[in-house]
């Protein structure tokens, strides 16, 4: 079986998408690894409808990659904060890899730079996303792998 005989019904890529292939999602992910956790601050800070924003923090809650957690201001109804899980925090290095690829491909050329750096705590130096082999730890291009039909790869119909 070749690839363009496969079904695509249980690619990884293809599930993934199905739960964070959206715009609108991937910010919210983006705002939740940066701190942000109330819904008026995604509102206000990414700038969708509200209707938009909580049609995609309960598929994000439901999926299992945001968890809720209640809170009450003072004189005010409970509410409820959105963290990040295990999951959740699982997708960092695909924003990362967004945003190493976004600096460049897709800043403006004649604006200051990224509106983030993202840096090694402990040196200052910046944190890149890469591909490595699990033996040697050695840095791969797509040169360097071979990719085969898996187990879960089925025959399409």
């Amino acid at each position: 079986m070749e690839w363009l005989e496969t079904s695509m019904e249980n690619c990884p890529v293809q599930r993934t998408l199905d739960v964070v292939g959206e715009k609108w999602t991937l910010l919210i992910l983006r705002d939740a690894v940066n701190g942000v956790r109330r819904f008026d601050d995604f509102h206000r800070h990414i700038g969708l409808s509200e209707a938009v924003l909580s049609d995609r923090l309960r598929k994000l809650t439901t999926a299992g990659i945001l968890t809720t957690v209640s809170y009450r201001e003072p004189g005010s109804r409970s509410r409820n904060e959105y963290r990040l899980t295990s999951k959740g925090w699982d997708l960092w290095p695909v924003l990362v890899a967004l945003g190493q690829w976004g600096e460049t491909h897709a800043i403006d050329p004649e604006g200051p730079g990224p509106a983030l750096d993202v840096t090694h705590t402990d040196c200052g130096a910046p944190v890149h996303v890469t591909v490595q082999c699990t033996a040697d730890h050695t840095t791969l291009t797509p040169r360097d792998v071979t990719v085969r039909l898996g187990p879960g790869a089925r025959r399409r119909s």
